[in-house]
Order: C-alpha cells, then structure tokens, then sequence
C-alpha cells in the first residue's frame, strides 16, 4: 500500500468528521449562515496567504528544478486562484476596509499555520506531509457536494472550485508526488511524515469549527457561582 493509501485510512475518522461538520453541511443545504461564512472566508485568507509561503518554501527545498518549477507553480496558484476567489467572496459578503483593521487570526488558524511552518523546518517530505491533507480533503469534499444544489450562488460557487477538474489535477500531482517522497523511507521517518500529515487533518476539521463558532481570543464569559445554603 502506498504512503498516501495508508496514512489517508489511518485518517478517516478525522476526515469523515469534516465531511459530517455542520459548517460543511450547511454549504450544501445552502442554510449555513453569511456571518459563518463570512468569518471563515477572511480567516481562509490570512491561512491561504501562509498556506502559499510554504508552498513557495517547499520551491526552496526542492532538489531538482521541475520540482522548484511545480512548487512554485502551486504558489502561484494559490495567489491568483484561491485569493481571486475569495475576494470575489468578500465583496459578496460586504468585507470593508475596517473589518480588515479589527481583523485578527482565530487560535486556530493561527495554530494551523504555525503547524505548517515548524513542518517546514524538515525537508521537502515534511513540508508536502503538512500541506496535502488542505488540498485533499477539500477536493474530496468538492466531490461529494457536486450533486448539491443550495440557492446561495456564494456557496454555488465555492462548491464548483474545489470539485473542479483543474483542482483534481493538482491534487493528484501532490498524491504522486508525496508517495514519492516516501518511498523506501524506514518506517520510523514514515511515522513522522504521517504525523505531520494527521496533525493537518485535525486542524482541517478544527477549521470548520473555528467558524462555525466564530472563535476568538476571548475567554468563555465566568458562570455566576451558585451558594448553596
């Protein structure tokens, strides 16, 4: 079986529970909230802003050109594909100037990034383990609400990116590419990358439910103690 088989299985729970999130489900009723959906989208920002360093990163550490050339090319990507949209995503949703000022990253998106970036202290290997699952997993969810049909045009289309042929072909190139990466490995460094990649499955799912709940750096308000007599 190869890395990808194997560290995908290992992961299904983490990722059925992203597929079962009720932020994902209420794209494809098309009832989820515009304030959620909102929240996310400017938080996917400040992630994909990060998500396209690493990328490029991952450009750095390649070892041979055609891989600086495709890393670099994901950036790209990332940049002018991913941003276009959610700007176009923003202005939907009235995103001024001054949501952007009191802006600031959830602890989980914030978390997630700073995941992404101690991976990238490793080699190539670690940099891809950590970036895979974000594009995976979104193509797989893409897939599964191909079918689905909400009134809401926002969530029309961001259905429509992620299960696209285009986006398909740059997963499948990171599949191919990672079960490369590890080829031959000793199993204890297999481990480690399939940690890497289990770590970013998680933060997936907690992403959903960092807008889902609009989570802030705030603590939960104090319950009034009750004295008893």
């Amino acid at each position: 079986m190869t890395f990808c088989k194997e560290v995908r299985l290992e992961c299904a729970d983490l990722w059925d529970a992203s597929f079962e999130h009720p932020f994902v489900k209420g794209i494809a009723k098309g009832d989820l909230p515009l304030d959620v959906f909102k929240f996310y989208v400017m938080q996917d920002a400040y992630y994909l802003t990060h998500f396209a360093k690493v990328q490029s990163l991952g450009a750095v550490k390649a070892k041979d050109l055609k891989t600086t050339q495709s890393f670099a090319y994901h950036a790209e990507q990332t940049c002018a594909a991913e941003l276009a949209l959610h700007e176009s995503f923003m202005e939907l949703l009235g995103v001024t100037e001054e949501d952007w000022k009191l802006f600031e990253p959830s602890p989980h998106a914030y978390a997630y990034v700073s995941h992404m970036y101690r991976s990238a202290e490793g080699d190539l290997a670690d940099v891809l383990a950590a970036l895979l699952p974000c594009y995976w997993l979104y193509y797989e969810i893409g897939e599964r609400l191909k079918t689905a049909t909400p009134e809401e045009p926002i969530f029309q289309k961001w259905i429509g990116t992620y299960g696209s042929e285009w986006f398909g072909e740059l997963v499948n190139e990171q599949i191919n590419r990672m079960d490369h990466l590890a080829e031959g490995l000793p199993e204890e460094r297999r481990k480690e990358l399939k940690t890497r990649f289990m770590r970013s499955s998680y933060y997936e799912w907690q992403f959903w439910q960092q807008a889902w709940t609009m989570e802030t750096w705030e603590l939960p308000a104090k319950k009034e103690s009750v004295r008893h007599a």
